[in-house]
């Protein structure tokens, strides 16, 4: 298929390109650019960031598992490309060597990439930034010393300003690499999928990257969805707010913070910061993972999903989409376009049980959306992830909480109402023992916040 893209600045134009090779296979071994380094290959160490441009903000993406034709349209920065026409490193480059921000360097360059692409948003949470770079065998203390050292000097001028755009062949003209293609909006994705109804759809590549790096599968039919504005847009109206499917999970952060403050930080622990660019809700939701962090959420709040075959769309309760593991309710042909959350007062809470707080998989994931008037519940909602095939509603829980008043008493009555719901099952991320008992803890931790109980807490001292 062709794609037409920008690498450092200079175009390039690529025919017959496999759909499935990745931009790290491309930089190192096509193109000679090997500062851009090969650790997990599966997006979790950050050896191989780099940044990528559309409109006119960057953003760090993994390499490894950034499928070329993702880079239509756009422009890649890699570590050779950071210095200046004339030679002058960039702010981030020079810090690190001034402040001895590396040892045996290998990965340096992911490190380099993931600053200097919050240098240029003017990102500081350098905990976040940095917590898909997993080396630092120099140690956390001199890179953020450099950091905070390049974030007093201003954007170089090559990439403070917008690069001329590449060329874009016709939408119509994308479809020339057999099953492949580079999807310009819904109705073009719509008629697609008609054709290819066992296809697959790509867009972040999040998950689906590492079917070919780890897996090593054969992708075929494949539709990349990433410049489909029309499935990038969030919507909010009087009815609630529609997120399209090819929103990142970063994006959706950003619109649900006035909103749902706490479904936004716990998306903050969603992957890493490479990872949030790229993944999409819609992935997150269509690949139906049972731990996936997203869905638990949405069905708490009551969100409803927007699926679309051809010309025909229907809208479904989200916890219905999960049928069983690995099985959803959508036909051949038919994918998902939105998901929407109807307006409502603001009483959710997220809680992701994991090892480590960052880059780690869900033992489990409890949110709790539990109105109450006049100390008596009126309405209940309670979404997990980790304890069943599927992200699935705590029914009995919620149905054994209705109607009665507010407190302890409440909270002890549904008990046994757990275990009717869930039956989970023991792996190495946690035993079902421990999972059940903690869901029930979760629902103490929901009520206790509720009377005001500080319960999170990161860091203890003396």
């Amino acid at each position: 298929m062709k794609i037409s893209f920008l690498l450092n600045g200079a175009p390039v134009e690529l025919d017959q390109v496999s759909p499935q090779m990745t931009l790290l296979d491309y930089l190192r071994t096509q193109r000679g650019l090997t500062g851009t380094k090969e650790g997990c290959n599966e997006g979790d160490c950050g050896a191989c960031t780099v940044m990528l441009r559309d409109g006119t903000s960057r953003r760090a993406l993994n390499a490894c598992i950034l499928l070329m034709p993702q880079l239509h349209g756009r422009e890649v920065t890699t570590v050779e490309g950071l210095p200046a026409p004339d030679g002058s490193l960039h702010p981030v480059q020079q810090a690190m060597i001034d402040h001895h921000g590396s040892q045996c360097g290998f990965c340096t360059p992911g490190i380099v990439m993931s600053l200097a692409a919050a240098h240029s948003s003017g990102a500081k949470d350098y905990d976040s930034v940095l917590a898909g770079n997993l080396c630092r065998c120099t140690g956390y203390a001199p890179i953020i010393r450099a950091a905070e050292a390049a974030a007093k000097l201003t954007v170089p001028a090559h990439l403070a300003k917008p690069a001329e755009a590449p060329t874009v062949p016709n939408p119509e003209d994308d479809l020339t690499g057999g099953d492949a293609a580079v999807i310009a909006d819904a109705d073009q994705l719509a008629d697609w999928c008609l054709a290819h109804p066992d296809g697959v759809i790509v867009g972040g590549a999040t998950d689906v990257g590492l079917w070919v790096t780890k897996r090593l599968d054969t992708l075929g039919p494949v539709a990349f969805v990433g410049r489909c504005a029309d499935l990038r847009e969030v919507t909010l109206s009087g009815s609630g707010l529609q997120i399209g499917a090819a929103v990142t999970i970063n994006e959706l952060a950003r619109a649900l913070t006035p909103l749902y403050p706490d479904f936004a930080a716990m998306l903050s622990r969603f992957g890493s910061v490479q990872v949030r660019n790229a993944a999409t809700i819609g992935g997150n939701i269509a690949n139906g993972s049972p731990i996936g962090d997203a869905p638990p959420a949405l069905i708490a709040l009551g969100a409803r999903l927007h699926l679309r075959r051809g010309s025909d769309r229907r809208v479904i309760p989200l916890e219905d989409f999960f049928v069983a593991y690995g099985q959803q309710d959508r036909q051949p042909g038919e994918f998902v376009e939105a998901v929407s959350i109807p307006r409502q007062p603001d009483r959710l809470a997220c809680y992701k049980v994991s090892k480590r707080f960052d880059q780690d998989i869900s033992a489990l994931c409890g949110c709790f959306n539990v109105q109450v008037t006049d100390g008596v519940v009126t309405g209940a909602r309670i979404g997990f992830g980790g304890m069943a095939g599927v992200p699935k509603r705590a029914s009995h829980v919620e149905a054994a909480l209705m109607d009665m008043p507010w407190n302890e008493d409440a909270i002890a009555g549904t008990w046994d109402a757990w275990a009717a719901d869930f039956t989970p099952m023991s792996d190495m991320r946690a035993s079902a023992d421990y999972r059940l008992e903690t869901a029930r803890n979760l629902l103490v931790r929901y009520y206790l916040e509720d009377l005001g109980a500080a319960t999170r807490v990161r860091e203890v001292s003396a």
